[in-house]
């Protein structure tokens, strides 16, 4: 496991260019944006086209895993190639004096390299419970069991964070310094994920109590 606060030397992919100030290449800032934000996208190329498949994604250790179905298009187009898999949050908006400074202010991690594929069954089901108990923690002792026929059909696949780079921005709007005697408002409309109450399903059976820990939950 390296140190995860010290900054890792950027590949030629990972490097930002563009804002490079924003960017981070230490191990506890991807680490903190993945764990804040289970909604990653996954971008490759299927039959010579580029795809970016939406999926949930969760961190174990040095490696990001996510899954889908077995026989999807995505799991047959990253084997043995290439993938970016993003994860961004937005934290709000950035209105500058000049439309050219317009921005936001955010979080995200850029992840590179070629997927593996999780086979063994019960590596496939541990990796599925902490899926599951990220969100709920003791939630998969309380479900209907999995089926063997369930777990072959999930496929997951995993990538190390070796070749990860974040930019996180915060703060006011920065413009020329000309344009500060400009009479227009400027400043941050901030953005917040919030995760609302609880909505039972009708057709919970009568006798059934709401696990107390999803009261807990936070994401962002």
């Amino acid at each position: 496991m390296p140190d995860a606060a010290a900054p890792a030397s950027p590949s030629a992919r990972t490097r930002v260019n563009r804002y490079r100030w924003l960017a981070h290449y230490d191990r506890q800032t991807i680490y903190a944006i993945l764990d804040a934000m289970p909604v990653a996208h996954v971008g490759y190329v299927h039959d010579g086209n580029p795809i970016v498949t939406p999926t949930l994604q969760w961190r174990e250790g040095d490696r990001v895993y996510w899954h889908g179905a077995a026989h999807g298009r995505m799991m047959k187009a990253t084997h043995d190639a290439e993938v970016c898999l993003t994860v961004s949050i937005l934290d709000g908006l950035v209105l500058a004096r000049a439309a050219y400074n317009f921005n936001i202010n955010h979080r995200s991690v850029m992840v590179f390299g070629r997927p593996e594929a999780v086979t063994d069954p019960a590596e496939k089901t541990r990796l599925l419970k902490r899926f599951v108990d990220g969100y709920v923690p003791g939630q998969w002792e309380r479900l209907r069991p999995v089926t063997d026929q369930e777990i072959k059909a999930t496929a997951i696949l995993s990538l190390p964070l070796t070749e990860a780079s974040a930019k996180l921005r915060a703060g006011p709007p920065e413009d020329g310094d000309e344009d500060y005697a400009f009479p227009v408002w400027a400043g941050v409309l901030p953005i917040r994920l919030a995760v609302g109450a609880p909505e039972p399903d009708p057709r919970n059976l009568p006798d059934v109590e709401m696990p107390a820990s999803l009261t807990a939950f936070s994401i962002g």
